[in-house]
Protein backbone atom coordinates (compact mmCIF):
# COMPACT_ATOMS: atom_id res chain seq x y z
CA UNK A 1 0.00 0.00 0.00
CA UNK A 2 1.03 3.33 -0.89
CA UNK A 3 0.40 6.17 1.28
CA UNK A 4 -0.17 9.87 1.12
CA UNK A 5 2.15 10.83 3.92
CA UNK A 6 4.35 9.13 6.78
CA UNK A 7 5.49 11.10 9.79
CA UNK A 8 8.37 9.43 11.81
CA UNK A 9 11.37 10.30 13.83
CA UNK A 10 9.13 11.30 17.20
CA UNK A 11 7.15 9.80 20.45
CA UNK A 12 3.55 9.69 19.40
CA UNK A 13 1.47 9.58 22.64
CA UNK A 14 -1.29 8.16 21.24
CA UNK A 15 -3.44 7.89 24.26
CA UNK A 16 -3.70 4.42 24.38
CA UNK A 17 -0.07 3.96 24.28
CA UNK A 18 2.77 5.20 22.44
CA UNK A 19 4.05 4.75 19.14
CA UNK A 20 7.45 6.10 17.04
CA UNK A 21 5.51 6.77 13.49
CA UNK A 22 1.82 7.61 11.68
CA UNK A 23 0.58 6.67 8.15
CA UNK A 24 -1.96 8.97 7.15
CA UNK A 25 -4.26 7.94 3.62
CA UNK A 26 -7.11 9.96 2.25
CA UNK A 27 -7.13 11.98 6.16
CA UNK A 28 -7.71 9.04 8.44
CA UNK A 29 -4.67 6.59 10.08
CA UNK A 30 -3.79 3.73 8.00
CA UNK A 31 -0.93 2.72 10.26
CA UNK A 32 1.03 3.32 13.53
CA UNK A 33 4.61 2.08 14.75
CA UNK A 34 6.56 0.23 12.51
CA UNK A 35 4.41 -0.49 10.46
CA UNK A 36 4.12 2.58 9.27
CA UNK A 37 7.31 3.41 9.10
CA UNK A 38 8.27 0.41 6.44
CA UNK A 39 5.03 2.07 4.34
CA UNK A 40 5.70 3.15 1.02
CA UNK A 41 4.31 7.03 0.59
CA UNK A 42 3.91 10.11 -1.17
CA UNK A 43 5.80 12.17 0.99
CA UNK A 44 8.01 11.09 4.29
CA UNK A 45 8.08 13.91 7.31
CA UNK A 46 10.82 14.06 10.08
CA UNK A 47 9.60 15.51 13.35
CA UNK A 48 12.82 16.36 14.56
CA UNK A 49 12.36 13.86 17.48
CA UNK A 50 9.13 15.93 18.82
CA UNK A 51 6.13 14.83 20.42
CA UNK A 52 2.82 13.54 19.40
CA UNK A 53 -0.13 14.10 20.73
CA UNK A 54 -4.18 13.87 19.42
CA UNK A 55 -5.14 17.00 18.57
CA UNK A 56 -6.70 19.69 20.93
CA UNK A 57 -10.06 19.55 20.99
CA UNK A 58 -11.99 22.53 23.05
CA UNK A 59 -15.19 21.53 24.16
CA UNK A 60 -16.49 24.83 24.91
CA UNK A 61 -15.56 27.89 22.93
CA UNK A 62 -16.92 31.03 20.87
CA UNK A 63 -15.21 30.80 17.87
CA UNK A 64 -16.36 33.27 15.98
CA UNK A 65 -16.69 35.79 19.03
CA UNK A 66 -13.73 35.61 19.52
CA UNK A 67 -12.60 36.39 16.13
CA UNK A 68 -14.48 39.42 15.92
CA UNK A 69 -13.54 40.35 19.07
CA UNK A 70 -10.01 40.55 17.77
CA UNK A 71 -11.21 43.90 15.94
CA UNK A 72 -12.42 45.60 19.60
CA UNK A 73 -10.69 47.84 22.03
CA UNK A 74 -8.86 45.08 24.22
CA UNK A 75 -9.21 45.99 28.43
CA UNK A 76 -8.06 42.56 29.50
CA UNK A 77 -4.88 43.96 30.89
CA UNK A 78 -6.04 47.39 32.10
CA UNK A 79 -5.67 47.13 36.14
CA UNK A 80 -7.98 50.85 37.03
CA UNK A 81 -11.10 51.27 35.50
CA UNK A 82 -9.21 55.20 34.85
CA UNK A 83 -7.05 52.85 32.31
CA UNK A 84 -10.44 51.41 30.72
CA UNK A 85 -11.35 55.27 30.03
CA UNK A 86 -8.05 55.87 28.42
CA UNK A 87 -8.21 53.33 26.14
CA UNK A 88 -11.57 54.06 25.43
CA UNK A 89 -10.08 56.93 24.50
CA UNK A 90 -7.67 56.31 22.32
CA UNK A 91 -10.12 54.69 20.21
CA UNK A 92 -12.22 57.73 20.07
CA UNK A 93 -9.62 59.82 18.45
CA UNK A 94 -9.74 57.35 15.57
CA UNK A 95 -12.85 57.20 14.35
CA UNK A 96 -15.51 59.89 13.54
CA UNK A 97 -18.10 61.36 15.84
CA UNK A 98 -21.78 59.12 16.50
CA UNK A 99 -19.67 55.84 15.93
CA UNK A 100 -19.50 52.56 17.75
CA UNK A 101 -16.59 51.67 20.09
CA UNK A 102 -16.79 48.52 21.16
CA UNK A 103 -14.26 46.80 23.91
CA UNK A 104 -14.01 43.82 25.52
CA UNK A 105 -12.33 41.29 28.44
CA UNK A 106 -12.74 44.03 31.18
CA UNK A 107 -13.05 42.08 34.75
CA UNK A 108 -14.20 44.77 37.76
CA UNK A 109 -12.70 42.31 40.01
CA UNK A 110 -9.21 42.96 38.25
CA UNK A 111 -10.12 46.65 38.28
CA UNK A 112 -9.16 49.51 40.87
CA UNK A 113 -12.82 51.46 40.92
CA UNK A 114 -14.95 48.58 39.85
CA UNK A 115 -16.81 48.69 36.88
CA UNK A 116 -16.52 51.24 33.97
CA UNK A 117 -19.85 53.63 34.50
CA UNK A 118 -21.72 55.85 31.85
CA UNK A 119 -20.50 58.88 32.86
CA UNK A 120 -16.70 58.20 32.80
CA UNK A 121 -17.56 56.81 29.44
CA UNK A 122 -18.98 60.09 28.37
CA UNK A 123 -16.08 61.89 29.43
CA UNK A 124 -14.08 59.78 27.93
CA UNK A 125 -15.78 59.42 24.28
CA UNK A 126 -18.30 62.35 23.93
CA UNK A 127 -20.09 62.20 20.88
CA UNK A 128 -19.50 58.26 20.39
CA UNK A 129 -21.19 55.08 21.00
CA UNK A 130 -20.02 53.22 23.40
CA UNK A 131 -20.28 49.11 24.50
CA UNK A 132 -17.42 47.40 26.52
CA UNK A 133 -18.12 43.65 27.16
CA UNK A 134 -17.28 42.12 30.32
CA UNK A 135 -15.00 39.59 30.34
CA UNK A 136 -17.55 36.57 31.17
CA UNK A 137 -19.79 37.84 28.28
CA UNK A 138 -22.46 38.31 30.88
CA UNK A 139 -22.77 41.92 32.19
CA UNK A 140 -21.98 45.07 29.38
CA UNK A 141 -21.42 48.68 29.71
CA UNK A 142 -22.76 51.29 27.76
CA UNK A 143 -22.40 55.10 27.88
CA UNK A 144 -25.24 57.63 27.49
CA UNK A 145 -25.96 57.87 24.10
CA UNK A 146 -26.40 54.07 23.78
CA UNK A 147 -28.92 54.13 27.35
CA UNK A 148 -30.90 56.69 25.31
CA UNK A 149 -31.51 54.52 22.33
CA UNK A 150 -32.95 51.68 24.96
CA UNK A 151 -35.95 50.30 26.20
CA UNK A 152 -35.24 50.61 29.41
CA UNK A 153 -39.08 50.15 30.57
CA UNK A 154 -38.90 47.00 29.23
CA UNK A 155 -36.12 44.47 30.23
CA UNK A 156 -36.32 41.51 30.00
CA UNK A 157 -37.30 39.03 32.55
CA UNK A 158 -33.57 36.92 33.98
CA UNK A 159 -31.90 40.75 33.17
CA UNK A 160 -31.53 44.37 34.91
CA UNK A 161 -30.19 47.44 34.42
CA UNK A 162 -28.04 48.41 37.57
CA UNK A 163 -29.19 51.37 38.80
CA UNK A 164 -27.26 54.09 41.30
CA UNK A 165 -28.85 55.45 44.74
CA UNK A 166 -30.80 57.99 43.36
CA UNK A 167 -32.16 54.99 40.83
CA UNK A 168 -30.21 56.45 37.28
CA UNK A 169 -28.76 53.89 35.57
CA UNK A 170 -25.14 53.04 36.06
CA UNK A 171 -24.75 51.76 32.20
CA UNK A 172 -24.54 48.41 33.58
CA UNK A 173 -26.62 45.79 31.97
CA UNK A 174 -26.73 42.59 33.32
CA UNK A 175 -27.46 38.95 31.41
CA UNK A 176 -30.58 39.45 29.56
CA UNK A 177 -30.97 43.14 29.81
CA UNK A 178 -28.35 43.02 27.22
CA UNK A 179 -30.97 41.88 24.85
CA UNK A 180 -31.79 45.75 25.35
CA UNK A 181 -29.32 45.96 22.34
CA UNK A 182 -30.35 44.09 19.99
CA UNK A 183 -31.91 46.74 17.71
CA UNK A 184 -28.94 48.29 17.77
CA UNK A 185 -26.44 45.72 16.89
CA UNK A 186 -28.44 42.26 15.76
CA UNK A 187 -27.30 40.73 13.44
CA UNK A 188 -24.36 40.81 12.77
CA UNK A 189 -23.42 40.52 8.90
CA UNK A 190 -22.47 36.91 8.10
CA UNK A 191 -19.39 38.24 6.24
CA UNK A 192 -18.48 39.59 9.88
CA UNK A 193 -19.00 35.90 11.29
CA UNK A 194 -17.13 34.57 8.25
CA UNK A 195 -14.14 36.50 8.68
CA UNK A 196 -14.15 35.39 12.45
CA UNK A 197 -14.15 32.44 12.14
CA UNK A 198 -11.32 32.86 9.53
CA UNK A 199 -8.88 34.67 12.32
CA UNK A 200 -10.17 32.57 14.96
CA UNK A 201 -9.62 28.99 13.49
CA UNK A 202 -5.90 30.70 12.12
CA UNK A 203 -5.01 31.60 15.53
CA UNK A 204 -6.56 28.00 17.16
CA UNK A 205 -4.51 25.83 14.65
CA UNK A 206 -1.40 27.70 16.00
CA UNK A 207 -2.49 26.33 19.18
CA UNK A 208 -2.49 22.54 17.86
CA UNK A 209 -6.44 22.91 18.44
CA UNK A 210 -7.97 20.94 15.33
CA UNK A 211 -11.62 20.75 16.70
CA UNK A 212 -13.89 22.37 18.81
CA UNK A 213 -17.51 22.93 19.89
CA UNK A 214 -19.22 26.48 19.53
CA UNK A 215 -21.47 27.22 22.59
CA UNK A 216 -24.05 28.55 21.06
CA UNK A 217 -25.21 29.48 17.97
CA UNK A 218 -28.34 31.69 16.48
CA UNK A 219 -30.23 32.60 19.57
CA UNK A 220 -29.80 33.64 23.21
CA UNK A 221 -26.80 36.10 24.40
CA UNK A 222 -24.07 34.33 22.40
CA UNK A 223 -26.18 34.37 19.09
CA UNK A 224 -24.36 36.50 16.58
CA UNK A 225 -27.16 36.04 13.99
CA UNK A 226 -30.06 34.22 12.91
CA UNK A 227 -27.56 32.87 10.00
CA UNK A 228 -24.86 31.70 12.09
CA UNK A 229 -25.34 28.44 10.66
CA UNK A 230 -25.04 29.58 7.26
CA UNK A 231 -21.98 31.46 8.06
CA UNK A 232 -19.77 28.54 9.28
CA UNK A 233 -20.92 27.40 6.02
CA UNK A 234 -19.57 30.02 4.39
CA UNK A 235 -16.62 29.74 5.65
CA UNK A 236 -16.38 25.89 5.10
CA UNK A 237 -16.82 26.72 2.06
CA UNK A 238 -14.78 29.26 1.63
CA UNK A 239 -11.94 26.82 3.65
CA UNK A 240 -11.30 29.48 6.33
CA UNK A 241 -13.08 27.14 8.73
CA UNK A 242 -9.71 25.21 9.19
CA UNK A 243 -10.61 23.29 12.51
CA UNK A 244 -13.57 20.43 12.55
CA UNK A 245 -16.76 22.66 14.66
CA UNK A 246 -19.86 21.23 16.38
CA UNK A 247 -22.24 23.65 16.76
CA UNK A 248 -24.37 23.83 19.54
CA UNK A 249 -27.87 25.67 19.11
CA UNK A 250 -29.44 28.29 21.43
CA UNK A 251 -32.05 27.04 22.50
CA UNK A 252 -34.52 30.11 21.78
CA UNK A 253 -33.85 28.76 18.25
CA UNK A 254 -36.27 25.70 18.80
CA UNK A 255 -39.79 24.66 18.63
CA UNK A 256 -42.80 22.79 18.66
CA UNK A 257 -42.56 20.97 15.17
CA UNK A 258 -45.88 20.37 13.23
CA UNK A 259 -46.40 16.53 11.45
CA UNK A 260 -45.76 15.20 15.14
CA UNK A 261 -42.23 15.61 14.93
CA UNK A 262 -41.44 17.11 18.18
CA UNK A 263 -39.22 19.71 19.02
CA UNK A 264 -36.07 21.18 17.09
CA UNK A 265 -35.03 22.99 14.44
CA UNK A 266 -37.02 23.23 10.84
CA UNK A 267 -36.94 19.95 8.92
CA UNK A 268 -36.23 17.98 12.40
CA UNK A 269 -32.78 18.05 12.51
CA UNK A 270 -31.05 17.66 15.68
CA UNK A 271 -27.71 16.91 17.49
CA UNK A 272 -25.57 14.60 15.09
CA UNK A 273 -26.30 16.12 11.56
CA UNK A 274 -23.50 17.19 9.51
CA UNK A 275 -20.27 15.72 8.80
CA UNK A 276 -17.06 15.59 10.34
CA UNK A 277 -16.14 19.50 9.49
CA UNK A 278 -19.31 20.60 10.39
CA UNK A 279 -22.51 19.57 12.42
CA UNK A 280 -25.02 20.30 15.01
CA UNK A 281 -24.07 19.17 18.47
CA UNK A 282 -26.23 19.78 21.46
CA UNK A 283 -29.19 22.43 22.34
CA UNK A 284 -27.55 24.88 24.40
CA UNK A 285 -30.01 26.37 27.07
CA UNK A 286 -28.62 29.39 29.83
CA UNK A 287 -29.86 28.58 33.36
CA UNK A 288 -28.30 31.45 35.38
CA UNK A 289 -25.14 33.92 35.42
CA UNK A 290 -22.10 34.42 36.28
CA UNK A 291 -19.74 33.65 39.20
CA UNK A 292 -17.41 36.59 38.71
CA UNK A 293 -20.01 39.04 37.95
CA UNK A 294 -21.89 37.54 41.08
CA UNK A 295 -25.41 36.69 38.92
CA UNK A 296 -25.35 33.04 39.13
CA UNK A 297 -27.97 31.39 41.08
CA UNK A 298 -26.74 30.03 44.42
CA UNK A 299 -28.28 28.01 47.40
CA UNK A 300 -26.61 30.69 50.10
CA UNK A 301 -25.73 34.64 49.22
CA UNK A 302 -21.92 35.68 47.79
CA UNK A 303 -19.43 36.65 50.05
CA UNK A 304 -20.21 39.77 51.86
CA UNK A 305 -23.56 40.24 49.76
CA UNK A 306 -26.37 38.96 52.33
CA UNK A 307 -28.77 40.23 49.86
CA UNK A 308 -27.40 38.70 46.56
CA UNK A 309 -27.85 34.97 45.60
CA UNK A 310 -27.93 35.65 42.32
CA UNK A 311 -30.64 34.91 40.04
CA UNK A 312 -32.55 32.54 37.12
CA UNK A 313 -31.88 33.27 33.11
CA UNK A 314 -35.10 31.74 32.48
CA UNK A 315 -38.12 30.90 35.05
CA UNK A 316 -37.27 27.50 36.54
CA UNK A 317 -40.31 25.49 35.66
CA UNK A 318 -38.77 27.10 32.01
CA UNK A 319 -35.83 25.28 32.23
CA UNK A 320 -37.46 22.14 33.12
CA UNK A 321 -39.61 22.00 30.31
CA UNK A 322 -37.18 23.20 27.54
CA UNK A 323 -35.19 20.13 28.86
CA UNK A 324 -37.74 17.78 28.74
CA UNK A 325 -38.98 19.08 25.36
CA UNK A 326 -35.74 18.69 24.03
CA UNK A 327 -34.70 15.08 25.40
CA UNK A 328 -37.72 13.33 24.10
CA UNK A 329 -37.10 14.88 20.85
CA UNK A 330 -33.81 13.27 20.83
CA UNK A 331 -31.48 15.87 21.30
CA UNK A 332 -28.39 16.20 23.65
CA UNK A 333 -28.26 18.90 26.00
CA UNK A 334 -25.62 21.29 27.07
CA UNK A 335 -27.46 23.51 30.37
CA UNK A 336 -25.18 26.86 31.10
CA UNK A 337 -25.48 26.21 35.07
CA UNK A 338 -22.68 28.12 37.12
CA UNK A 339 -24.49 28.29 40.96
CA UNK A 340 -25.04 25.64 42.98
CA UNK A 341 -29.00 26.54 43.17
CA UNK A 342 -28.92 26.54 38.97
CA UNK A 343 -26.62 23.13 39.54
CA UNK A 344 -29.63 21.52 41.68
CA UNK A 345 -32.62 22.88 39.56
CA UNK A 346 -30.62 21.42 36.39
CA UNK A 347 -30.27 18.47 37.54
CA UNK A 348 -33.74 17.90 38.82
CA UNK A 349 -34.84 18.76 35.30
CA UNK A 350 -32.39 16.09 33.54
CA UNK A 351 -33.13 13.30 36.62
CA UNK A 352 -37.21 14.09 35.53
CA UNK A 353 -36.68 14.22 31.92
CA UNK A 354 -34.72 10.42 31.71
CA UNK A 355 -37.22 8.96 34.34
CA UNK A 356 -39.86 10.13 31.89
CA UNK A 357 -38.19 9.06 28.81
CA UNK A 358 -35.37 6.32 29.85
CA UNK A 359 -32.39 6.97 26.86
CA UNK A 360 -29.29 5.10 27.11
CA UNK A 361 -26.24 7.38 26.08
CA UNK A 362 -27.69 10.83 26.03
CA UNK A 363 -24.43 12.77 27.44
CA UNK A 364 -26.46 15.36 28.40
CA UNK A 365 -24.04 18.07 30.16
CA UNK A 366 -24.04 20.75 32.56
CA UNK A 367 -21.25 23.77 30.74
CA UNK A 368 -18.82 25.42 33.69
CA UNK A 369 -20.67 23.08 36.73
CA UNK A 370 -18.93 26.30 38.78
CA UNK A 371 -19.89 25.37 42.17
CA UNK A 372 -20.73 22.04 42.61
CA UNK A 373 -21.72 20.67 46.15
CA UNK A 374 -20.63 16.86 47.11
CA UNK A 375 -23.98 15.82 47.31
CA UNK A 376 -24.80 17.12 43.66
CA UNK A 377 -21.73 15.87 42.72
CA UNK A 378 -22.91 12.33 43.23
CA UNK A 379 -26.01 12.79 41.41
CA UNK A 380 -24.78 14.18 38.38
CA UNK A 381 -22.38 10.99 38.36
CA UNK A 382 -25.15 8.59 38.89
CA UNK A 383 -27.40 9.93 35.96
CA UNK A 384 -24.41 9.92 33.46
CA UNK A 385 -24.17 13.39 32.94
CA UNK A 386 -20.86 15.37 31.80
CA UNK A 387 -20.14 18.32 33.17
CA UNK A 388 -18.10 20.67 31.38
CA UNK A 389 -15.78 22.99 33.50
CA UNK A 390 -12.45 25.23 32.04
CA UNK A 391 -9.41 24.46 33.69
CA UNK A 392 -8.09 28.44 32.84
CA UNK A 393 -10.44 29.91 34.78
CA UNK A 394 -8.62 29.23 38.14
CA UNK A 395 -5.66 31.09 36.85
CA UNK A 396 -7.19 33.92 34.89
CA UNK A 397 -10.47 34.48 37.20
CA UNK A 398 -9.82 32.24 39.88
CA UNK A 399 -8.93 34.96 42.92
CA UNK A 400 -12.51 36.69 41.58
CA UNK A 401 -14.19 33.20 41.95
CA UNK A 402 -12.35 32.72 45.64
CA UNK A 403 -13.59 36.49 46.57
CA UNK A 404 -17.41 35.69 45.23
CA UNK A 405 -17.52 32.07 47.17
CA UNK A 406 -15.60 32.63 50.44
CA UNK A 407 -13.39 29.95 52.47
CA UNK A 408 -16.23 27.45 52.82
CA UNK A 409 -17.13 26.89 49.41
CA UNK A 410 -13.99 26.99 47.52
CA UNK A 411 -13.40 23.59 47.85
CA UNK A 412 -16.83 23.01 45.34
CA UNK A 413 -15.38 25.01 42.69
CA UNK A 414 -14.73 24.13 39.50
CA UNK A 415 -14.22 20.64 40.12
CA UNK A 416 -11.61 18.66 37.56
CA UNK A 417 -10.21 15.31 39.94
CA UNK A 418 -13.46 14.77 41.52
CA UNK A 419 -15.32 14.33 38.03
CA UNK A 420 -12.99 11.54 37.77
CA UNK A 421 -12.93 10.23 40.94
CA UNK A 422 -16.68 9.58 40.54
CA UNK A 423 -16.75 7.93 37.36
CA UNK A 424 -17.54 10.66 34.85
CA UNK A 425 -15.58 11.06 31.15
CA UNK A 426 -14.05 15.20 32.02
CA UNK A 427 -13.95 17.17 28.54
CA UNK A 428 -11.49 20.18 28.67
CA UNK A 429 -12.36 23.71 27.13
CA UNK A 430 -11.62 27.47 27.79
CA UNK A 431 -14.80 28.93 27.01
CA UNK A 432 -12.27 31.16 25.03
CA UNK A 433 -12.62 34.76 24.61
CA UNK A 434 -13.33 34.40 28.41
CA UNK A 435 -10.49 33.85 29.25
CA UNK A 436 -6.97 33.09 26.90
CA UNK A 437 -7.86 29.97 24.87
CA UNK A 438 -4.10 27.78 24.52
CA UNK A 439 -4.92 24.63 25.37
CA UNK A 440 -1.37 24.12 26.75
CA UNK A 441 -1.69 27.10 29.19
CA UNK A 442 -4.77 24.94 30.63
CA UNK A 443 -3.01 22.08 30.70
CA UNK A 444 -0.76 23.61 33.36
CA UNK A 445 -3.41 24.93 35.40
CA UNK A 446 -5.00 21.73 35.30
CA UNK A 447 -2.41 20.25 37.34
CA UNK A 448 -1.42 23.27 39.61
CA UNK A 449 -4.92 25.27 40.41
CA UNK A 450 -3.36 28.39 40.95
CA UNK A 451 -4.92 31.37 41.03
CA UNK A 452 -2.97 35.12 39.86
CA UNK A 453 -2.09 35.97 43.12
CA UNK A 454 -0.77 32.34 43.82
CA UNK A 455 -3.21 30.95 45.93
CA UNK A 456 -3.84 27.12 44.96
CA UNK A 457 -7.66 26.81 44.44
CA UNK A 458 -8.74 23.18 45.51
CA UNK A 459 -5.41 21.15 45.85
CA UNK A 460 -7.50 18.08 45.70
CA UNK A 461 -9.08 18.91 42.28
CA UNK A 462 -5.40 18.80 40.73
CA UNK A 463 -4.99 16.50 38.32
CA UNK A 464 -2.19 14.42 36.61
CA UNK A 465 -0.72 15.76 33.51
CA UNK A 466 -2.00 12.76 31.67
CA UNK A 467 -5.21 13.14 33.13
CA UNK A 468 -5.43 16.85 31.59
CA UNK A 469 -4.38 16.14 28.48
CA UNK A 470 -6.77 12.88 27.76
CA UNK A 471 -9.67 15.83 28.97
CA UNK A 472 -8.63 18.38 26.53
CA UNK A 473 -8.42 14.97 23.64
CA UNK A 474 -10.67 12.18 24.52
CA UNK A 475 -12.51 13.83 27.03
CA UNK A 476 -13.95 16.42 24.55
CA UNK A 477 -14.26 14.41 21.22
CA UNK A 478 -16.54 12.02 23.74
CA UNK A 479 -18.32 15.08 25.20
CA UNK A 480 -19.69 15.72 21.30
CA UNK A 481 -20.20 12.38 20.19
CA UNK A 482 -17.32 12.26 18.46
CA UNK A 483 -14.92 9.80 20.05
CA UNK A 484 -14.73 6.91 17.38
CA UNK A 485 -13.07 9.71 15.07
CA UNK A 486 -11.32 11.85 17.68
CA UNK A 487 -9.47 12.01 20.38
CA UNK A 488 -6.85 9.12 20.10
CA UNK A 489 -4.41 8.51 17.53
CA UNK A 490 -6.01 5.02 16.25
CA UNK A 491 -5.75 3.24 12.63
CA UNK A 492 -9.13 4.48 11.53
CA UNK A 493 -9.57 7.62 12.94
CA UNK A 494 -8.85 11.26 11.76
CA UNK A 495 -5.00 12.09 11.38
CA UNK A 496 -5.46 14.80 13.39
CA UNK A 497 -2.41 15.69 16.30
CA UNK A 498 -0.64 18.33 17.55
CA UNK A 499 3.10 18.14 17.24
CA UNK A 500 4.86 19.50 20.62
CA UNK A 501 8.81 20.83 21.39
CA UNK A 502 8.41 18.40 24.64
CA UNK A 503 6.60 16.05 26.90
CA UNK A 504 3.43 17.72 27.90
CA UNK A 505 2.64 14.76 30.09
CA UNK A 506 5.70 15.83 32.58
CA UNK A 507 4.91 18.10 34.30
CA UNK A 508 8.57 20.46 34.18
CA UNK A 509 8.70 20.95 30.88
CA UNK A 510 4.46 22.60 31.16
CA UNK A 511 6.25 26.01 31.38
CA UNK A 512 8.73 25.96 28.28
CA UNK A 513 6.69 23.99 26.01
CA UNK A 514 5.11 24.95 22.69
CA UNK A 515 3.55 23.73 19.40
CA UNK A 516 5.85 22.67 16.40
CA UNK A 517 3.11 21.93 13.99
CA UNK A 518 -0.53 21.05 13.45
CA UNK A 519 -2.09 18.55 11.49
CA UNK A 520 -5.72 18.09 10.21
CA UNK A 521 -6.66 15.27 8.13
CA UNK A 522 -3.01 14.19 7.74
CA UNK A 523 -1.96 17.68 6.15
CA UNK A 524 0.39 19.78 8.26
CA UNK A 525 -1.87 23.23 8.73
CA UNK A 526 0.63 25.13 10.84
CA UNK A 527 4.08 24.89 11.45
CA UNK A 528 6.09 27.64 13.51
CA UNK A 529 8.07 29.56 12.27
CA UNK A 530 11.96 28.81 12.90
CA UNK A 531 11.14 25.15 14.18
Amino acid sequence: MRVDTVYENARFLTGTGESVALAALNGRIVALGHDAAALSAKKRVDLGGSVVVPGFHDAHNHMAWFGMALDDVALSDCRSVEEVYDAVARRAAEIPPGGWIIGSGYDQNKLVGGHPTRQGLDRAAPGHLVRLKHTSGHMTVVNSAVLERLDLGNVPVGGDVVRDEDGSPTGLLREQAQLLLRPLTYPTPVERVVRGLDRASERYLAEGITSVQEAGIGGGLVGETPAELAAYQVARDRGVLRVRSTVMVAASVLHDLDAGAGFGLDLGMRTGFGDEWLRIGAMKLFADGSLIGRTCAMHEPFAGEPDNVGYFQVPEDEIARTIAAAHQAGWQIATHAIGDRAITVVLDAYEAALKATPRPDHRHRIEHCAVLRPEELKRLASLGLIASPQGRFVNEIGDGMRAALGPEREPWCYRLKSLLDAGCVLPASSDRPVVEGAPLLALADMVRRKTASGVVLGPDERLTPTEALRAYTYGSAYAAFAEKDLGTLEIGKLADFAVLSADPTDESTLDAIHVVATAVGGDLVYERSGD
